[in-house]
């Protein structure tokens, strides 16, 4: 990774939150557990860039018309109408069509529910996530939507072979880690102040990172793993702070918008 380049500003979007059995996300625990799904917009000199699109915007306000009435009564969705991800934006001054690219950690329905916003950006998968997407695992085939897939057939898509320097200045690397899903990517993230490592769904809690565990329906559990390993020692080698996406310690932890980053 190159040196040179800083991104200008990092927001971690106020989000709705899903409230599911913790076991799903890690062995050996129960209970509840409400979860956020959050977008992240970084701002650079070149671009205004989107990581996950979150929810689709209407899951709030009405869940069984965003994902019908089965998946819907399982989700367990919280949050204001002013969580959607248009709102978020428009509060922080931005339109929609300011958003230059949306780059995808993968395309499961909670982190792509607003891809359909953003039809003039550039949109980026992991190398294998469309394939997989039109025809996963069975048991991962309830949170890839054809609305979505539909969607993208009409967008400017990406995939990304390999890790991506998007501006070639090292600000925002895409990096693959593979495995919760084949194309799943994550997202260095270098301001001055700091660098942030956005882990997608490549890490879903504090204690998975901290015990190597994988997540339960994970496409490849050893890539899964390898992906979690390779996180932890970017994180040494970047002086980098790890942003696990659905971790409700880091939500709690990190400044949210309009707070930011820079």
């Amino acid at each position: 990774m190159s040196n040179h380049g800083h991104a200008l500003r990092l927001w971690a979007l106020d989000s709705p939150t899903l409230t599911v059995q913790s076991e799903t996300l890690l062995y050996g625990t129960s209970g509840e557990i409400t979860i956020p799904v959050p977008s992240f917009l970084i701002q650079h000199p070149k671009g205004l860039i989107l990581f996950d699109t979150g929810l689709h915007p209407d899951a709030v306000e009405d869940p069984e018309k965003a994902y019908g009435k089965d998946l819907a009564s399982v989700l367990g969705i919280g949050g204001g109408p002013d969580a959607r991800l248009d709102r978020q934006l428009a509060a922080l001054g931005f339109k929609l069509s300011d958003v230059t690219h949306v780059i995808s950690s993968h395309g499961h329905f909670d982190h792509t529910g607003g891809i359909h916003l953003f039809p003039e950006a550039k949109h980026y998968f992991g190398e294998g996530e469309l394939r997989f997407a039109h025809w996963p695992d069975p048991i991962q085939a309830f949170v890839y939507l054809p609305e979505v897939l539909n969607h993208l057939q009409r967008l400017d898509v990406r995939e990304v072979v390999g890790e991506l320097d998007l501006f070639g200045d090292g600000a925002i690397t895409i990096l693959p880690t593979p495995g919760h899903t084949p194309g799943e990517v994550s997202l260095v993230v270098r301001l001055k102040s700091r660098t942030f490592i956005l882990t997608g769904d490549a890490i879903h809690l504090r204690a998975a990172m901290e015990q190597e565990f994988h997540f339960p329906i994970d496409s490849d559990t050893k890539e899964a793993l390898r992906s979690l390993r390779k996180l932890k020692q970017l994180k040494e080698t970047l002086d980098a702070t790890i942003w696990i996406s659905h971790d409700p310690d880091d939500w709690a932890e990190f400044a949210h918008a309009p707070g930011f980053y820079e």
